[in-house]
């Protein structure tokens, strides 16, 4: 009896420990449009927790990233279905000094998320816009929260009120581009990249367009997807350290992590972390340092001219999908070579020395 009891008593023990064990922890795998804030609600812990767990230095996440969940700090209740989290869309009024990339911070989420969510294709931003800084349902997807206008925009006699966009508009006293903008539902930047703007001065009685006229058709060699030629620097770290700094501040010469940085100073940092020894040079002094390529391939440099001054004057990283990655005036993001303004200054692929 006494030796049934114990097998008994230390089956139990047994059994309770490896309960105990597997309930400690469980893997999550990061999908398509997630944060960590969104992660954290579905499974009823904290970011704070989550990042603890997983080491993570920032709130950066990836698709098909693993994580660890510690069950044992979530209430034993169900976890809230993700449909109910998707309807809770949290949204956040712009204030003076603001950036896209300090509310993305501020909330946790990236900035490619905060622009695809709120259906933006331009990082400039005024006070009194409202954006959602949580993933919108997929019902609302589709709408964009509207920016709200200043007290002195509701009595403009313009006959642009309406926010449906005609081709051109003729500029009336008591205009300015963020008016028109604001009425017609385009913004500065188009306006600007439109009619060959150099600064926001306009005058009475000018006409400006107000449609992208249709985008000459460049002819782009294909990127090939997996490198083929050898390089002397890891193309996977490179990538990684470049993936690690998406939503990072942009700062004119900065060329670090607590500063921020500018196109050049972001290629000079992440080439040195994947074994590439190089100076610190500006966008043309990398030019001068490297060579066309007629197949380019993941990692290669893309140069662009003519942007903010004549010559070359950007660049960045290929990273696969007709995509780049560069330190931009939004911060460091990843960007299409099929954007019209990118393609329009498009000068090369090369590759360094």
């Amino acid at each position: 009896m006494k030796k049934t009891l114990l097998s008994l008593t230390a089956g139990a023990v047994i059994a309770s420990s490896f309960a105990a064990g597997s309930a400690e922890a469980a893997t999550y795998k990061v999908q398509k449009g997630d944060s960590l804030w969104l992660i954290a609600q579905k499974h009823k812990t904290s970011v704070n927790n989550l990042r603890t767990i997983n080491n993570l230095n920032s709130a950066i996440i990836f698709p098909n990233q693993l994580l660890k969940i510690d069950l044992e700090t979530a209430p034993t209740k169900p976890p809230v279905k993700s449909e109910q989290v998707k309807n809770e869309v949290t949204t956040y009024k712009v204030k003076a000094g603001d950036s896209l990339s300090k509310i993305a911070a501020a909330h946790q989420i990236s900035l490619t998320n905060l622009m695809e969510w709120n259906k933006l294709t331009t990082t400039l931003i005024y006070p009194g816009d409202v954006f959602a800084v949580t993933k919108p349902s997929s019902s609302s997807t589709n709408e964009k929260p509207a920016p709200t206008k200043k007290p002195s925009d509701s009595g403009s006699s313009n006959d642009s009120s309406s926010s449906t966009p005609t081709s051109t508009y003729k500029v009336k006293a008591g205009d300015s581009l963020w008016k028109i903008g604001n009425n017609q539902g385009v913004s500065i930047s188009d306006l600007k990249k439109w009619n060959n703007l150099s600064s926001d001065v306009i005058h009475i009685g000018q006409t400006l367009q107000l449609k992208k006229a249709a985008p000459e058709k460049v002819e782009q060699p294909k990127v090939e997807q997996q490198p083929t030629e050898q390089v002397d620097y890891n193309i996977t770290k490179l990538l990684n350290e470049a993936n690690k700094l998406l939503g990072t501040a942009y700062l004119f010469g900065g060329s670090s992590l607590s500063t921020g940085f500018d196109c050049s100073g972001f290629i000079h940092y992440v080439y040195n972390k994947a074994g590439k020894s190089i100076g610190r040079y500006s966008s043309d002094g990398y030019y001068n340092r490297s060579f066309y390529v007629n197949k380019p391939q993941v990692g290669d440099l893309v140069f662009f001219e003519n942007t903010y001054r004549k010559g070359i004057s950007h660049l960045g990283i290929l990273v696969g999908d007709n995509k780049f990655i560069h330190a931009a005036s939004g911060g460091v993001q990843v960007t299409s070579l099929d954007n019209s303004y990118w393609k329009k200054h498009f000068e090369g692929f090369k590759r360094l020395y």
